[in-house]
């Protein structure tokens, strides 16, 4: 046991010894108490692969996860090693006070710390629901171990009235119906039970889909593992198949800067364009990128936007759900039309390149869900960056789920300053407000909620949407789910809090959007706006004098810069940020 703990390079249990003063004794006393559980010497002289479990019982997108660590145990053991799992922190969108978001980055902390603390030479990160896989790519990324990301996958589709139903583009159209009155409390309650019939990830194009298929694109993820249900055996043969080639990269020392490059990034934002991607897949891209030394430039996410059309015929900016792509072959199917935008000598986990996995995969087939390039569900990518004085530092729509007729638009602006006055306010019947207005929500950004929630997605007011109305133009600091839809321009930066342009809207005050331009203009006189900033107050967040509500308040980022934490990217990043710094 001594002449192996003298070698250069320790693996498996002599990895990261707990500081005793005597490295022998380390090993020693770890081998004892991990033999309490059952194990040999034979097992233990084996590398170690580790496992991150996120199962809980407030993540039923989670509720797989069993399942798939112990066939990702089995790909792990029938490659020679030995898997490990641990726990860490489990993220759920609907169970996260104030919001997930909050919570991504104290995941990823928590990842990057149980990864380097424990003793592996390759780590398996089971995630799905939307913040689970950026904060595990981003601790990962941090941690520099070889690392392999598996997601629990999508659920499958419920039925409602003879009526494919599935969450979470459903849940928002069936609430919007309900809230103008053409839907009645018995059906809302029928159609409660129908819109999650099982475990897994909302089955439409929303941030988990998203961040699967822009992981696979990034080459983090088994190639084909992204589409597949979390009730099929194909999401079992993945599990599986991911233990396998951890212990591949263990070998090989398959680092993740050795995947997560510039170009690769790239990659990863060409598939988000393409698949009418969720607008929060472009926060956690720069997040990700931002741990790796690579800052996303928005000017030229747009330019690549304006050459990549939405291929993708998934809800929201489509008809189908996530099942219905596994069928028409799953990501690959995209990447064959995307192959010469796609930088294909990008390594991915299996050590081979973006292009040769291409080539190994499956041959095409007919299929109705993934178009030809020539016949794009939509002719530019699903988000579009706006820039102008009321944001300067940029702002962000997804023109692919927005109203063609609004995407030209001039409005008077009904303004609301928080979110708990939206709440207080946009139903009552005395709102003066009319369907050409613009709403806009203030203080709904990183630090104004604070937490960056999904309040983008502003209600139409009843009296508005029992009308008839469908959608109005919305514009906030906040981020929108990627299961909604709407004209709705979002990640306003700088936000409110900070004191950026959105803080100084006034009601009455006249607003212009125009995607096709690119731009966001405020038209208040310059003068008129000064004197507003010497009356900006920032809001005050009770409890935030402590904890990791302080943490979070004082070390965010703005929008671009992926809403980290500013002392977890590299100090490269931090001198060149731009807005993305805290102020």
């Amino acid at each position: 046991m001594s002449g192996a703990d003298k070698d250069d390079k320790p693996s498996g249990m002599r990895k990261g010894l707990t500081s005793y003063g005597d490295a022998g004794f380390s090993l020693f006393l770890r081998k004892a108490f991990i033999k309490g559980m059952g194990y040999t010497d034979e097992a233990l002289d084996r590398p170690i692969i580790g496992i991150v479990d996120t199962g809980s019982g407030f993540n039923a997108c989670h509720g797989n996860m069993a399942e798939l660590v112990e066939a990702a145990k089995r790909g792990i053991m029938l490659a020679g090693a030995l898997p490990v799992a641990f726990p860490t922190i489990s993220v759920h969108e609907s169970f996260s006070n104030p919001t997930s978001m909050f919570l991504r980055n104290l995941m990823s902390m928590d990842t990057e710390e149980m990864i380097r603390a424990q003793p592996m030479d390759a780590v398996v990160m089971i995630g799905g629901c939307d913040k689970t896989v950026p904060a595990q790519l981003m601790g990962a990324g941090s941690a520099g171990l070889p690392a392999i990301q598996l997601v629990t996958g999508p659920m499958l589709t419920g039925s409602h009235r003879g009526q494919k139903v599935g969450a979470c583009t459903d849940c928002r159209r069936f609430w919007a119906a309900y809230r103008a009155g053409e839907v009645d409390d018995q059906e809302i309650a029928d159609v409660n039970d129908q819109l999650v019939p099982g475990t897994g990830t909302c089955g439409v194009m929303g941030t988990a889909s998203t961040m699967a298929m822009v992981t696979e694109a990034l080459g983090m993820m088994l190639p084909g593992g992204s589409t597949a249900p979390a009730v099929s055996a194909d999401r079992r043969r993945i599990a599986e198949q991911t233990g396998k080639i951890a212990v591949q990269m263990a070998a090989q020392n398959l680092t993740p800067d050795k995947i997560m490059t510039r170009a690769a990034f790239k990659n990863a934002l060409t598939v988000l364009l393409a698949i009418g991607g969720s607008t929060n897949g472009l926060i956690h891209l720069s997040a990700i990128a931002g741990r790796m030394g690579i800052q996303i430039d928005l000017a030229e996410f747009d330019a690549i936007g304006r050459n990549i059309p939405v291929l993708v015929d998934l809800k929201p900016s489509g008809q189908h759900y996530m099942q219905d792509l596994h069928a028409a072959g799953g990501l690959v199917t995209v990447l064959r039309e995307l192959r010469p935008y796609l930088d294909l000598d990008c390594l991915t986990v299996t050590g081979r390149t973006l292009g040769e996995e291409i080539d190994a995969a499956p041959a095409s087939f007919a299929q109705d869900i993934v178009t030809p390039r020539d016949k794009p569900i939509y002719h530019q990518g699903g988000m579009a960056v706006l820039t102008g004085n009321l944001a300067p530092g940029g702002a962000i729509i997804k023109q692919s789920a927005a109203s063609p007729d609004l995407m030209v638009h001039r409005g008077r602006a009904v303004v609301f300053t928080s979110i708990e006055d939206m709440a207080a306010r946009v139903d009552h019947p005395d709102l003066d407000v009319t369907k050409d207005d613009i709403l806009v929500l203030q203080n709904a950004g990183p630090k104004g909620a604070p937490g960056m929630p999904e309040a983008g997605y502003m209600p139409i007011p009843r009296k508005i949407a029992a009308q008839g109305v469908k959608d109005m133009v919305r514009i906030s600091d906040a981020r929108m789910s990627g299961t909604a839809s709407g004209t709705i321009v979002l990640h306003v930066t700088p936000e409110s809090a900070q004191g950026g342009p959105l803080g100084l809207v006034r009601d009455g005050d006249e607003i212009e959007l125009d995607v096709t331009a690119r731009k966001i203009t405020l038209h208040v006189d310059e003068a008129e706006l000064d004197q507003r900033r010497k009356d900006f107050v920032a809001p005050d967040h009770v409890g935030s004098d402590r904890g990791y509500k302080k943490l979070f308040l004082d070390s965010v980022l703005q929008a671009d810069g992926g809403c980290d934490f500013d002392f977890l990217q590299p100090t490269s990043i931090r001198s060149n940020a731009g807005y993305g710094s805290k102020s």
